[in-house]
């Protein structure tokens, strides 16, 4: 059993897309579907009874943000593997056998990502090293444009390894993720104390820290439809609660 955990905030349209690909797409394979909704009250709920029955529907009474509304969803979860996933995702292939089949093959690895694309099919850089503790800051300022620190940024994103090419690596952006559940549970949950960003590069830190890998599956795209953080400005309410969690981050780790 697989568990699809789908947190939905305001995205009704994208989440039924989202959807509408997975039941399209996957197969042989024995799967549940969660989806939890961050009190978006934009009629999402209604959409799912009326066109999905099927699925295990979580109401939130307040936006919970991307962990504590996650973690819901994983409590209620019964599959083996837990697959994270935006709903601002679309699959084109049977992207969840892929990951299921790979890591039933590899039993060290707690978590993968596969290969997200934009929707023109260029590659987005989703594999990193852990970042250094002004990374943010270079990503979303001028400094982006200054060499010295765009050949940072490179490095951070592993642009200077082949992207087509299935690798370990420190962490994984969190639209989409293929946890083995029994990794999960020795490491814990998401960490609450990240309301947005920053909860997937601490949980793939857990796991390295518990012995466990981090791996990049490039066997298999997921579109996603980006939303371009890294050209809004400091002052973009996004951005501020970002930076938030990247300072808690940065301080739960300090000695480590």
């Amino acid at each position: 059993m697989v568990s699809i955990i789908i947190l939905n905030y305001k995205t009704k349209g994208l989440l039924k897309n989202c959807l509408n690909s997975i039941y399209r797409y996957t197969s042989d394979l024995n799967f549940e579907i969660i989806v939890v909704d961050n009190n978006s009250k934009d009629g999402s709920g209604k959409m799912l009874k009326k066109i999905f029955p099927k699925i295990k529907f979580i109401q939130t009474k307040k936006n919970l943000g991307f962990s504590a509304g996650n973690n819901l969803g994983i409590k209620k979860a019964k599959g083996k593997y837990l697959i994270i996933i935006n709903p601002d995702t679309t699959l084109i292939e049977n992207s969840f056998k892929k990951m299921r089949d790979f890591m039933e093959e590899h039993k060290n690895i707690a978590v993968i990502g596969p290969q997200l694309i934009n929707p023109n099919r260029s590659i987005q850089y989703t594999r990193c090293n852990f970042p250094e503790f002004l990374m943010p800051v270079y990503r979303r300022s001028f400094l982006q444009k200054i060499n010295y620190f765009k050949n940072k940024i490179d490095l951070y994103l592993t642009k200077d390894k082949d992207y087509n090419q299935i690798m370990k690596t420190d962490w994984i952006f969190g639209a989409c993720l293929f946890i083995r559940k029994e990794a999960l549970d020795k490491v814990g949950f998401l960490d609450e104390k990240f309301f947005l960003g920053f909860e997937d590069v601490d949980l793939c830190r857990r796991f390295w820290q518990a012995g466990y890998e981090v791996w990049y599956f490039p066997q298999t795209k997921i579109i996603h439809y980006p939303h371009r953080f890294s050209k809004k400005g400091l002052l973009d309410k996004t951005i501020r609660i970002h930076i938030a969690s990247w300072f808690k981050y940065f301080w739960k780790y300090r000695k480590k």
